[in-house]
């Protein structure tokens, strides 16, 4: 029950108690003709007439042009040379009021302010490929392993030349501006989707020997003959005679490839991001074997409580359909 109902409710049950009209006033702090009011109404339509009459503001005249126009406009874009309207200017510019442009703009989820990129695949066969890797998502192969492999090339090791200020009352962790860069370090990493394990090693550089060593890894944790199932992107690293030759001797593995510019269908770039967030974004390294010892020591922690990645679709509407 809203506070409101409460009070006159409240108000009714005073009188009836035999309280007088200033007295009951008086005890829930409001006006006597606020009493009067709703006693009359509770008398001439009992439990209805405690219900709230107001009808609401009347529409303004011309309010639905109005708000037609700021729709254009907004969508339109501005005419002075910038990028995006803010609710002052296009207020300004329609002789309206900046709320009268925001209430419109929340009414309609428009949000100018905001931007946000995509890439769109130009494979012809993106519904085939794409189909193909949610499938090993949602029904994997029995008895069979599923692995989203990439790698993070070039990580670099930077190191603040000023004291780190902590986090404190008040004030945020505050990093110096320069830094010293000790080198780069690229991760290798191979995200189980079953479990949500993560495989890993660090190199030097990202080429084809050192992929083809990372799935070596990959086939050695598994027990012999398994079948393995990667799924990777389209560097030229991923599709060299040295891989093809290791996949001839290693008849249990195939790859899958994403769609060009899909990354987004790998599910080992979820975890990166997670990497991004929780060690390298903030991160102090002294060195490249500094740099080194942090990943993998979040990666052991990580694996100790890994999940699987569940995907949600906001519009199954947009679904790939098989």
């Amino acid at each position: 029950m809203r506070a409101e109902d409460s009070k006159r409710a409240r108000v009714i049950l005073e009188l009836a108690s035999g309280r007088g009209l200033r007295e009951t006033a008086a005890h829930l702090a409001c006006s006597s003709s606020y009493v009067q009011r709703w006693a009359g109404r509770f008398r001439a339509q009992r439990l209805a007439g405690l219900v709230a009459q107001h009808q609401g503001r009347k529409a303004r005249k011309g309010a639905a042009k109005l708000e037609a126009r700021i729709l254009e406009w907004t969508r339109r874009g501005p005419d002075d040379g910038t990028t995006q309207w803010s609710s002052r200017r296009l207020a300004r510019k329609l002789g309206t009021t900046h709320m009268a442009v925001a209430r419109v703009w929340s009414r309609y989820g428009l949000q100018p302010h905001r931007l946000r990129h995509h890439m769109v695949s130009d494979d012809p066969q993106f519904e085939a490929k794409a189909a193909d890797i949610i499938g090993l998502y949602l029904d994997p192969p029995a008895h069979a392993a599923v692995f989203c492999v990439d790698e993070k090339s070039a990580i670099q090791a930077l190191d603040r030349l000023d004291p780190v200020l902590p986090l404190s009352p008040g004030r945020a962790e505050s990093h110096g501006f320069e830094y010293f860069r000790h080198g780069t370090l690229s991760l290798y990493a191979a995200l189980e989707t079953r479990s949500g394990e993560v495989l890993a090693k660090t190199a030097r550089r990202h080429t084809s020997a050192e992929f083809v060593n990372f799935l070596t890894e990959i086939a050695a944790s598994q027990p012999a003959g398994k079948a393995i199932h990667v799924i990777a992107d389209n560097l030229s690293a991923h599709k060299t005679k040295l891989v093809d030759a290791f996949l001839a001797s290693h008849p249990n593995m195939r790859l899958h490839f994403t769609p060009t510019y899909s990354s987004w269908l790998n599910q080992v770039e979820n975890w990166f991001a997670k990497i991004q967030r929780h060690v390298i974004a903030r991160g102090v390294f002294r060195s490249v074997p500094d740099l080194r010892s942090k990943l993998l020591r979040y990666i052991r922690h990580y694996n100790k409580t890994a999940t699987s990645i569940r995907w949600t679709y906001s519009n199954p509407k947009q679904r790939i359909k098989l």
